[in-house]
């Protein structure tokens, strides 16, 4: 038994007449007549009344339509189901992104802008280090994160930078510098450094390092934090100076100050990260998503 047969029985059941019912279907009625044979034969029972006055259903037959047309409708929705998948439209997406992305507008209004456009699409947040994120795309635990870039390359794992933003100097309040409107890098030089270990966040502990080599000093990490919010915390509590993403700066701490760097600028670079080869449709439109967003 064939759909094509539960839809030809449907056909005659609400016509009961099978010229009719041939015509809507768009087959002769020969063949339709032909095809409810064979489901009767299969049934093992008449399913209709022939007679001079026309087609009737047979008690058989009513209750054989009841089921019919639950078994079409179920058809229909396990079509559309596959369907709405491969649009995109239903699925699981995990995302993932730093803290100090999380911090950045961009990140939660581009969460916000895919749920509203994809509602069937289950979104699962993750919250770690780019380098645990880095790992997690690798081996398919995150769908797509988005970290701080330049990252250090993973075979398999795909990273494109979407946006980039200014880094400032952030001192303790009291500091002597904290009066200032902004300072240059290598006023930091002699002061206690505080940032995360290299391998946290190898691209942005790298670019920071090239930074202060071109101010004149060697970059000195005296004092390690497990994440920038981590940062901005012991700095507020006197151990020290930094350098984070000026979005950080939302971060309103009692206790310390945020100031532009003079200067070349520095800059802190937010990138998507997804792992390399087919893709669900979910995260195609992600991605899709967020070169679109970026880009405005």
């Amino acid at each position: 038994m064939e759909l094509r047969h539960l839809r030809y029985f449907m056909a005659v059941a609400k016509e009961l007449h099978f010229t009719r019912a041939a015509e809507l279907l768009g087959i002769g009625q020969p063949p339709l007549s032909q095809q409810i044979q064979q489901l009767e034969q299969e049934v093992g029972t008449p399913l209709f009344v022939r007679d001079r006055r026309g087609v009737s259903l047979t008690e058989a037959g009513k209750a054989f339509m009841a089921e019919a047309q639950l078994a079409l409708e179920g058809a229909e929705r396990a079509t559309e189901a596959a369907r709405r998948i491969a649009r995109g439209e239903v699925g699981t997406l995990t995302l993932g992104f730093t803290v100090s992305a999380n911090l950045h507008p961009f990140v939660p209004s581009l969460i916000r802008l895919y749920r509203s456009r994809y509602p069937g699409v289950a979104v699962r947040l993750v919250e770690q280090t780019t380098l645990q994120l880095i790992e997690r795309v690798h081996n398919g635990t995150v769908d797509l994160a988005f970290v701080r870039a330049p990252t250090q390359p993973t075979p398999g794992v795909h990273v494109e930078a979407i946006l980039s933003e200014p880094m400032v100097a952030v001192v303790p309040s009291t500091h002597a510098l904290a009066g200032r409107s902004s300072i240059r890098l290598r006023e930091l030089a002699r002061e206690p450094f505080i940032f995360y270990p290299r391998q946290v966040g190898v691209g942005l502990y790298n670019v920071l390092v090239g930074a202060c080599k071109r101010a004149g000093f060697t970059l000195s990490v005296d004092v390690e934090a497990p994440q920038l919010t981590s940062v901005v915390t012991f700095v507020a509590a006197g151990m020290g100076v930094s350098v984070v993403p000026a979005t950080m700066s939302q971060l309103q701490v009692e206790g310390v100050r945020y100031l532009p760097l003079q200067g070349r600028p520095l800059a802190a670079g937010l990138a998507m990260a997804w792992r390399e080869g087919p893709a669900s449709e979910a995260l195609a439109f992600a991605v899709d998503l967020t070169r679109e967003t970026a880009a405005d």
